[in-house]
């Protein structure tokens, strides 16, 4: 028997609010993130994590006043919207809510978005992420754009 795949499948784009100002906020939602894990297997663990880019705007070199850095991009799983199989499904994140404040977690290092223990077989869950920038008061107007990655293991 052949084991099929553990899979993670995220928007290519998502647009966060226009209206913030710079000592304020853009947030919304990624869009649904789901894992489909076909492995099939005794132990169906897995965790999905998280990391970003800085958020930049203008031309390179970026100067502290074109980018919101890391520290200031923050994560919240919250609640699956959707699971099926067995086992224990948990986001890596709660509480999550428009800000101000920020809610979830910065992205200045790697964050476990969502997790699953236990179980056999395969199962399913899907999330719709919130994403809050958090732009300093002396960062200047402009579109700004960076990269969200997750990744499965």
């Amino acid at each position: 028997m052949t084991a099929d795949v553990l899979d993670i499948t995220v928007p290519d784009t998502s647009a966060l609010s226009s209206n913030a100002a710079p000592g304020g906020f853009a947030s919304g939602n990624l869009g649904a993130i789901t894992v489909t894990d076909e492995r099939a297997a005794a132990d169906a663990s897995w965790t999905a994590t998280v990391t970003s880019t800085a958020f930049t705007t203008g031309t390179a070199p970026f100067d502290a006043s074109e980018t919101v850095p890391t520290t200031n991009v923050y994560y919240c799983s919250g609640a699956a919207t959707s699971t099926s199989g067995t086992g224990t499904f948990t986001p890596g994140q709660t509480g999550c809510a428009a800000p101000p404040p920020a809610t979830g977690q910065d992205l200045s290092v790697a964050r476990t978005a969502f997790a699953h223990t236990g179980g056999t077989g395969v199962n399913t869950a899907a999330w719709n992420a919130l994403i809050t920038v958090d732009p300093e008061a002396e960062d200047i107007a402009g579109t700004y754009t960076g990269t969200i990655t997750h990744t499965i293991t």
